[in-house]
C-alpha cells in the first residue's frame, strides 16, 4: 500500500514539472495576441475536483510556489491563489463524475476568470489601474477561451492517468481484505 502511495506521489510530481514546462517554454511560442493558456491551473483544478479539497490544495499550492520562483515577484502570491483554486475544486469532488466532461469545463472556465479577477485586483487595482473592462475583454476572456481549448486536449490525458493509478489503489486494496 505504501508504494502506491509513493507511486501516486511521483506520477504527481511529474504531472506538475511537466504542466511547468509546458507552461514556461511552450505556450510562451503558442502565444496569441498577448494571451496564453493558464496549464498549471488545469492541472490545478483537476486534481481539485478529481482527488478532493486536500490534493487539490497540495498540488495548487506546489504549482503556485513554482509559478512564484519563476517570476521571483514575491513569494506565496501565486501559491495562495492557486491553493484557493485547488480546494475550491475539491468542493466539486462529491458531484464529480469521471464520464461527464461538462463539469470540469465548467470549473476550469469558473476558476480561470476567477484567477483573473483576483490577479486584475490584487495587482493592478491596488496600482491605480481602474481599466477592468479593458483587462477583462483583452486578457481574461480571451485567457479562458484558450484555457478551455488547452483543457479539452489536457483534460482527457489527466483523467486517463487518475483512473489508472485509482485502479491500481484499489488492486493492491482487495489483495489484503
Amino acid at each position: 500500500m505504501r508504494s502506491i502511495k509513493i507511486r501516486r506521489i511521483i506520477v504527481t510530481a511529474v504531472i506538475l514539472l511537466a504542466a511547468y514546462l509546458l507552461q514556461t517554454a511552450v505556450f510562451p511560442a503558442l502565444e496569441i495576441a498577448g494571451v496564453k493558456p493558464n496549464f498549471m491551473l488545469i492541472v490545478t483544478a483537476s486534481f481539485g475536483f478529481m482527488r478532493g479539497s486536500r490534493e487539490g490544495m497540495l498540488v495548487g499550492f506546489v504549482s503556485g510556489l513554482l509559478i512564484d520562483i519563476q517570476s521571483g515577484d514575491m513569494i506565496g502570491f501565486y501559491a495562495l491563489i492557486y491553493l484557493a483554486a485547488g480546494y475550491v475544486n475539491g468542493i466539486f469532488e462529491q458531484i464529480y463524475f469521471d464520464e461527464d466532461i461538462k463539469l470540469p469545463l465548467f470549473l476550469i472556465a469558473g476558476t480561470d476568470l476567477l484567477y483573473g479577477v483576483a490577479i486584475y485586483f490584487l495587482t493592478f487595482l491596488l496600482r491605480s489601474d481602474f481599466n477592468f473592462l479593458y483587462y477583462l475583454n483583452r486578457i481574461i476572456i480571451p485567457e479562458t477561451i484558450y484555457t478551455i481549448v488547452i483543457t479539452l486536449v489536457a483534460y482527457p490525458l489527466l483523467l486517463y492517468i487518475n483512473q489508472r493509478l485509482e485502479e491500481e489503489e484499489k488492486r493492491s486494496g482487495s489483495r489484503f481484505v
